[in-house]
């Protein structure tokens, strides 16, 4: 057995016999290269590769807060006038004068002033803000002073019109006056304030007419005459809804009357307009005054020539004149102060012995107030432009149909032509010398 055992091989006997020490086996020596492997020294690693130079930190954004557009910032048109227009005007002035203005026609120099400082886009008085009442009134006065183009464009641009009832209406009439009906209908439908006043169910049912909703502007426009009674709008909007009944004459007092009235199909030459619907009717930009020499006075033609150029006048034309003012027929010699008057501002220089013939003069015709007139000589000293205007056509207006004084409107010309209003200055002024018969 032992022999046979013999024969088993050492591991599994060393197993079978449980040994408890471990049998030391040979091994084979190990390859030559493996061993030269093992004795030759480890690689060094590679080196990381360099990290990218960092960027440079991006450089600080720089945050500007826009100021919001206030009631004048957005141009109606260019007028060629500054941004600084209304650089230290009174808010309060401009909130007295700005509804007068959309109440009263003006005559043609303060009506041409009006336009073209409203249509300026600059920005306004401090604190003007996003006051939606003043852009309702500074859009309403340029319609009635003949700009409605202007207000159409500073309208479509205001903000608040479906929460201003006022403001809505002034942007709506100032797209229909300038055939935009679609845009009128759109301010209507998004209204959310004052939505039964008469005018907008009036509007309300011109607009689901146009849209060939005759049951909903039958019943619209019943509910408009209900409340209050328009006789030229019901005459023209039942011809509309019956399709066949005579309209009549067009009529023109609005924008609302005119669309109505075109969409009729009637002949607008046979109404008068008011000066805003008359300003839409017009081609291109309102004109400003032109003042035809061959229609002044005679003995004043000479004066009315140099006046509408753009240079100074020669000192020849205010001694003539003043010559003329001392004559004894009073009303010659009244006629010949106003002309010196509305004259000196455009000499120069005014010499002394100018000075002194001036001040010579006994018309004393000031019918302005006076702290009015203080009003426009301080704001004119002190370059505020914009205030100088509204002033200056604060006094025009109240002047009504009897019209500035001589003496109140050579203040007039000589605060504009201090504050750069040149044109506007020699439009007063000749608008003066054409009513001196």
């Amino acid at each position: 057995m032992l022999a046979a055992m013999s024969r088993v091989p050492v591991v599994l006997l060393a197993l079978l016999l449980g040994a408890q020490a471990p049998i030391a086996l040979a091994q084979e020596p190990p390859p030559a290269d493996a061993a030269a492997a093992d004795a030759a020294p480890s690689p060094a690693p590679e080196a990381a590769p360099a990290p990218p130079p960092l960027a440079p930190p991006p450089a600080p954004v720089e945050v500007t807060t826009l100021a919001a557009p206030d009631a004048f910032s957005t141009p109606g048109r260019d007028t060629g006038l500054p941004p600084t227009l209304w650089r230290g005007t009174s808010l309060a002035i401009a909130r007295t004068v700005l509804p007068i203005l959309a109440q009263r026609s003006l005559p043609p120099a303060g009506a041409a002033l009006a336009r073209r400082v409203l249509a300026t886009g600059a920005p306004g008085p401090e604190g003007a803000g996003s006051d939606p009442v003043l852009a309702a009134a500074r859009g309403a006065a340029l319609i009635t002073q003949g700009d409605p183009r202007s207000a159409a464009v500073i309208l479509s641009r205001a903000p608040a019109l479906d929460r201003s009832a006022e403001l809505a209406r002034v942007a709506a009439e100032s797209a229909l006056l300038a055939g935009q009906d679609a845009r009128a209908c759109a301010i209507e439908e998004a209204l959310t304030a004052g939505r039964d006043d008469p005018y907008w169910l009036r509007l309300r049912a011109y607009c689901q007419a146009i849209a060939g909703k005759a049951t909903e502007a039958q019943l619209t426009f019943d509910l408009a005459q209900s409340q209050s009674k328009d006789p030229a709008f019901a005459r023209l909007m039942g011809a509309k809804l019956s399709g066949g009944g005579d309209p009549g004459q067009p009529s023109l007092r609005n924008g609302l009357d005119l669309a109505l009235s075109r969409s009729l199909g009637l002949d607008l030459s046979l109404a008068k307009p008011t000066a805003a619907v008359e300003g839409a009717l017009g081609a291109g930009p309102p004109q400003d005054p032109a003042w035809d020499p061959a229609g002044a006075p005679p003995d004043l033609a000479s004066l009315f020539t140099a006046l509408s150029g753009a240079g100074p006048l020669a000192a020849v034309e205010l001694d003539r004149l003043l010559d003329a003012a001392e004559v004894r027929d009073p009303k010659a010699r009244t006629r010949a102060s106003a002309a010196a008057l509305l004259a000196a501002p455009f000499v120069e220089p005014l010499g002394p012995s100018l000075r002194a013939r001036l001040a010579a003069l006994s018309l004393a015709d000031h019918r302005a107030p006076a702290g009015r007139l203080m009003t426009l000589e301080d704001a004119a000293a002190e370059h505020r432009a914009g205030e100088t205007a509204l002033v200056a056509l604060w006094l025009t207006a109240d002047a009504g149909n009897a019209g500035l004084s001589a003496g109140d409107r050579a203040e007039i010309v000589r605060a504009l032509r201090r504050v750069g209003l040149e044109r506007d200055a020699r439009d007063y002024a000749l608008e003066g010398l054409a009513g001196l018969k």
